[in-house]
């Protein structure tokens, strides 16, 4: 029997496979990578009864438009997103986010585009048939590395989906509150002491525009200039997803998923665990605030978020 694949009618403006990402490898300057948002890419593999880190399809803006060959599946998408599904006898439904559905041959999900986020997420009952690279299905397409040789999908690529259980062919929901907010927390960075009292007072205090600037390495803000008054560059040092790094001109810039393993640029704060899987889904245009909290405080936020998230994933029926 042959195997069941998409075929891609329509690429979309950046569509990757993602998971947990890979670690272990900063030392060979390959970031973590991964989803940009790890708890809708988990809700989306909770949905489909698979794995919480199975591989998923990850795609930005406007998404692909997909028809599955030889087979059936139950699917499945996370985030906020406009979407429809095309069947076989040309009726078209429309779609419900964090809602599976049954899908099959010769059927159709047009991924037109997210709303008020970036990312959405694609899940498929058990999973698509991939090698992984260095123990992770990530593409960081910076690096060339995961599957489809570390590129992002085209106009007429396939994605091969593993034989799926019937068990996984129940439809399944989960009641999801997507509610973006524009306060950023953060911790203070190493470079903290480097900027002037003004800038501080600037930082937490005024607002940044996330830029067009804005990819899966990181986001340019524009806002006050923050002054430096020590040096706007230092030697060169490891930097962690969510660091927010100050360049000669005074923006800020902060890095997501796949950014680069070092960077000479003062670092001014962390953005808590808690804020990641928010800040990468805020879309150019929208204005954020900065505020600092503990140590303590970022570990007690992170421990309530993932109580939520498990919540969800708990609720899923």
């Amino acid at each position: 029997m042959n195997k069941a694949y998409f075929e891609i009618l329509r690429a979309g403006v950046n569509t990757t496979i993602q998971d947990k990402g890979r670690n272990h490898l900063y030392h060979v300057g390959v970031a973590v990578g991964g989803a940009i948002d790890q708890r809708n890419y988990t809700l989306s593999n909770r949905l489909v009864e698979n794995q919480l880190n199975e591989a998923v399809v990850e795609f930005a803006y406007q998404g692909p438009l997909l028809k599955l060959k030889n087979g059936k599946i139950n699917f499945a998408i996370s985030g906020d997103i406009l979407f429809k599904i095309i069947r076989k006898n040309l009726e078209v439904e429309d779609g419900e986010c964090y809602k599976s559905y049954i899908l099959d041959e010769e059927d159709q999900i047009d991924i037109i585009s997210t709303k008020n986020s970036i990312y959405g997420y694609l899940a498929v009952s058990g999973g698509f048939d991939l090698k992984k690279t260095w123990g992770s299905y990530s593409i960081n397409t910076k690096a060339n590395i995961g599957p489809n040789d570390g590129r992002k999908y085209s106009l007429n690529d396939k994605i091969f989906i593993k034989k799926s259980d019937k068990k996984n062919l129940i439809k399944r929901k989960i009641d999801y509150d997507y509610s973006p907010v524009n306060i950023i927390r953060i911790i203070k960075g190493t470079n903290f002491d480097y900027f002037s009292k003004d800038a501080i007072d600037k930082f937490f205090k005024e607002d940044f525009l996330i830029t067009n600037l804005v990819d899966r390495m990181g986001i340019r803000l524009k806002g006050p200039k923050l002054e430096n008054i020590v040096n706007s560059n230092i030697k060169s040092e490891g930097l962690v997803r969510g660091v927010i790094q100050v360049p000669g001109d005074g923006n800020p810039i902060i890095m997501l998923s796949d950014h680069g393993t070092v960077g000479g640029y003062p670092k001014i704060g962390v953005i808590i665990a808690a804020d990641l899987d928010l800040i990468g889904q805020l879309t150019p245009g929208t204005k954020i605030n900065f505020k600092e909290v503990s140590l303590e405080e970022a570990q007690n936020i992170f421990k309530a978020y993932t109580k939520d998230t498990n919540r969800y994933l708990n609720e899923c029926n």
